[in-house]
Order: structure tokens, then C-alpha cells, then sequence
């Protein structure tokens, strides 16, 4: 487990709810920096940067530290990744950087860190590398402020487009801002990274919903180019019975609370079901734990060898004092007289045979219902795919795939030469995380410029 992640140890009744929720870890100090910095053996063709998605080059990054210059560390890590102090908290680092490591039989080195060190080092001070580029004469609308779409903005208006960002919340930053418990990322973070983004010229004009309050007809014929970065919709129904209960809730729309409301003002209940188990489902079952839940209990359909979560993060949650339930499917929310959850009912599941996803299909036995006691359920079994966003699509040429927006994976083109898209809205291949969908924008915005300036300057 990336020593990062591991969870602070802590006795609830002896911490308030502020210390409870702050980062995992602590900053380095200058001094630990350095010396963590001064462990790496500065591999040529290093494993490291092989598996980062964004190709940071992490050996310059992590030597620069070591000799005292994080200034220049910082600049090496965002010309490959703009939302690096995002992802330096947020990355699967033990299947990426951190698992390639030469040294990870042994202690590999806290890349994730030390990435964090540096970024952060920038942000606080306000240090701004780069400049709006050269004005090409060319527009670029992105929908949709998360990783992708700020990665592709930033981008675009480094190499001199005019770049304008539209965003439905009230807070750009998309799940960076709402969706990644505060203990992994503070909402500060989020919005240095979207001020540093708009620092380059960017404009961002955040409340504007596609459809309702611009048409993407108008966007289309005023822009040279499109970046659909919308992301995924709501947490799906579960469709039982007792769904409608009060005290049913979106694991999101839980994530979100604690990042935009006081912690003392939220109610999570004594005895917490988290159904699911992907890594929003363990954010919303680590949350419940420290914001003092007496129990809380995983519900999986299948077996802990499927759950999608990491195996870090299971571990995490675990060691917070967190119960699975694994080959349990809820089939009920139990209300009582005044329609409040008292209780989930279950049905005890075995493994048949293997799915289109290649995960060994949930069997339900027989005669095996059961009721867990509980005063809340949060769903976490996933997200919409763009449904109604692909309605809009589909008649300007654009496909889909799997549900997902489909794109040519080389420059992230949709069907439709003006619109390119990104981030977990074309997820039907690869992994979700947020620094694939930085990649993503950084592809698209290549190919964006290579298409409109290289055409403009064949005509000239």
C-alpha cells in the first residue's frame, strides 16, 4: 500500500471533525523532501515515467528537489500534467509511478509526495510558468471544467487560442472540486489549479448548462472547435423497492456535501449501508467512519477477488474500522411509519459464469433473504453514461460506444470533425482517473492545434 494512503490513526471521540478530515498526510517538510528526493537512483528510461499516463518526467522532478530547486521541479511536472498537485494526491500511484518503481520490493520512492511537494511549493506562492501563447486567431469552446477539459484549455492557450470553458456547477474543477473526499484533496486545491488555468487567458463561465442556457447549435457556429468534457451523469437507481426512503442516499451528491457544507451540520446516521464497492463507494464509507457512524458496511454483489476498488484503498478502509458484506445483494429498503430507513434487505449471492466484463456473474440463492439494520443507505454503484449529452450529439455525426462518446483514441475526434471529447464521457476503453482524463485534454488539444494551425498555415 503507497505509504501515502495509509489512514491516520486516530480514536474518533478524542479528534474533532476538522482534524478527522484533514489530508492523510501531511505536507513534507523541506528536510524530508530532500531526503526522500536523494533515495532515487535517477533511472535512465525510468520505469516511473513509463507508466505515467501524462509522461512526467519524474527523475528531473524528484533530482531537482534533492538539489534544492523546486521551483524548477515544479515547472518540469506541470509542462507534462497542469492539474499536478491534483493528481499528486489522487493517483493510483501503487499501479502506476510508484508500482514501476526499481525500488518498490523494498520501499519504493513517495513520488506521489513529493510530486505534491513540489506543485504545492508553486501554487501557494502563485508561480506561474507559463503565458497565454501568441494570438492565433482561433476559438476553442470546452464543455465542461473537470481534469479534461481545464487540462485541454490550458493547453490550447499556451500554443494561442482563445479558449472559453463552460460549466454547469457553480465551481469549475468538476470531480477534482466535488467528488474527491477532502481528506484526499481540499477543495483549495482544485480551485489554485482552476485559478492558474484562467491565469493563461482562459475564460471560464461557470452556471451555463448546455441546452438551457446556451444551445450547442450556437456554440458550434461560433467556435472552430469543440471539447466535450461533461464527464458522467448521476448515480444510477438501484430499482427495489423502498428506494424512495428518506435516508436513501447518492454517494456523490454525500462526497459533495463534506466538501461544500460545515462537517458538524451533516447527519450520516449510526449504522451506514454503502452499496458497492468502487473507490467512491470506500470514500463514502471512510467519510461515514470519521464523521463518527457506529458501524458501516460494504454491500457487494460479488466477491472481494471482483470489487473494482483498488486494492489500497480496500485496505484503507478496512484499517478505518470499516464491515464487508461481500455476495450480498440488497433487494429492499425496509422503511418504517414515517418512511425513513430502518433496515436493507439482502439475498445471499453465489459466482456463476463469466460476464461480458470477464467478472464470474452474481447467482442469487435461494431462499436466503436477510435484513441488515440501518438508519442510512448510500448508493455508489456507479454513474449514468451521457445519455441525454449523446442525444444532442448524435445527430451532428458523433457515435457512441458502449453508452460512452466515441473517439479516435490518437486525437480524441469524435465523428464529427469540430468536436473532439475527453475524460470519463469516452471511458468505454482504458481506466477512469484523473490523470488519464488530463491526458485525454492534452491529446485533444494537440491535435486541435496540428488540425486548425497547420490547415491555416497550408492556406496562407
Amino acid at each position: 500500500m503507497a505509504e501515502h494512503f495509509k489512514p491516520v490513526k486516530y480514536r474518533a471521540w478524542e479528534m474533532s471533525l476538522e482534524e478527522r478530515f484533514k489530508e492523510v498526510y501531511p505536507p513534507l517538510t523541506q528536510r524530508e523532501a530532500e531526503a526522500e528526493a536523494n533515495r532515487c537512483l535517477y533511472c535512465y528510461d525510468a520505469p516511473c515515467m513509463v507508466a505515467c499516463p501524462t509522461h512526467i518526467d519524474i527523475p528531473t522532478f524528484i533530482k531537482k528537489i534533492g538539489t534544492g530547486n523546486v521551483k524548477g521541479s515544479a515547472r518540469t511536472i506541470l509542462e507534462s500534467n497542469l492539474m499536478g498537485a491534483t493528481c499528486a494526491r489522487v493517483c493510483p500511484v501503487d499501479v502506476l509511478c510508484e508500482g514501476s518503481c526499481v525500488l518498490r520490493e523494498e520501499k519504493p520512492i513517495a513520488i506521489g509526495r513529493l510530486q505534491r511537494y513540489a506543485t504545492d511549493y508553486a501554487n501557494e506562492r502563485e508561480i506561474r510558468f507559463f503565458e497565454k501563447g501568441k494570438p492565433n486567431g482561433k476559438k476553442v469552446a470546452v464543455i465542461g471544467a473537470g481534469p479534461a477539459g481545464l487540462s485541454c484549455a490550458g493547453e490550447l492557450a499556451k500554443t494561442g487560442f482563445d479558449v472559453t470553458v463552460f460549466e454547469k456547477r457553480t465551481w469549475a474543477g468538476g470531480l477534482s472540486t466535488y467528488g474527491i473526499v477532502v481528506f484526499r484533496e481540499p477543495v483549495e486545491v482544485s480551485l489554485r489549479e482552476v485559478k492558474m488555468i484562467q491565469d493563461l487567458g482562459v475564460q471560464v463561465k461557470c452556471g451555463v448548462e448546455i441546452g438551457k442556457d446556451i444551445d450547442f447549435d450556437e456554440i458550434m457556429s461560433e467556435f472552430d472547435a469543440v471539447f466535450v468534457s461533461i464527464g458522467l451523469g448521476r448515480v444510477p437507481q438501484m430499482e427495489i423497492p423502498g428506494e424512495d426512503a428518506e435516508g436513501v442516499l447518492d454517494g456523490l451528491d454525500f462526497i459533495e456535501e463534506t466538501k461544500v457544507d460545515r462537517l458538524d451540520k451533516i447527519d450520516v446516521g449510526q449504522r451506514v449501508c454503502i452499496i458497492g464497492a468502487g473507490n467512491t463507494a470506500i470514500d463514502c464509507a471512510t467519510i461515514a467512519r470519521r464523521l463518527g457512524s457506529e458501524r458501516v458496511t460494504m454491500i457487494y454483489r460479488r466477491s472481494e477477488a471482483e470489487m473494482p476498488a483498488y486494492y489500497f484503498e480496500y485496505q484503507f478502509a478496512l484499517k478505518e474500522g470499516v464491515s464487508f458484506m461481500f455476495l450480498t445483494q440488497p433487494i429492499e429498503v425496509i422503511k418504517n411509519a414515517r418512511g425513513q430507513v430502518e433496515g436493507l434487505k439482502c439475498v445471499r449471492m453465489d459466482l456463476g459464469q463469466p460476464d461480458a466484463s470477464g467478472r464470474r456473474s452474481p447467482v442469487r440463492v435461494p431462499d436466503s433473504e436477510f435484513v441488515v439494520p440501518c438508519d442510512r443507505v448510500i448508493k455508489a454503484i456507479g454513474q449514468n453514461k451521457p445519455k441525454d449529452f449523446m442525444d444532442i450529439l448524435a445527430p451532428l455525426g458523433v457515435q457512441q460506444a458502449k453508452g460512452y462518446i466515441a473517439v479516435d483514441p490518437a486525437t480524441n475526434r469524435t465523428g464529427n470533425q469540430k468536436i473532439y471529447a475527453g475524460g470519463d464521457c469516452v471511458r468505454s476503453f482504458g481506466e477512469a482517473s484523473t490523470v488519464m482524463a488530463v491526458q485525454d485534454g492534452k491529446i485533444a488539444a494537440k491535435a486541435i492545434a496540428r488540425e486548425l494551425v497547420s490547415i491555416e498555415g497550408e492556406n496562407k
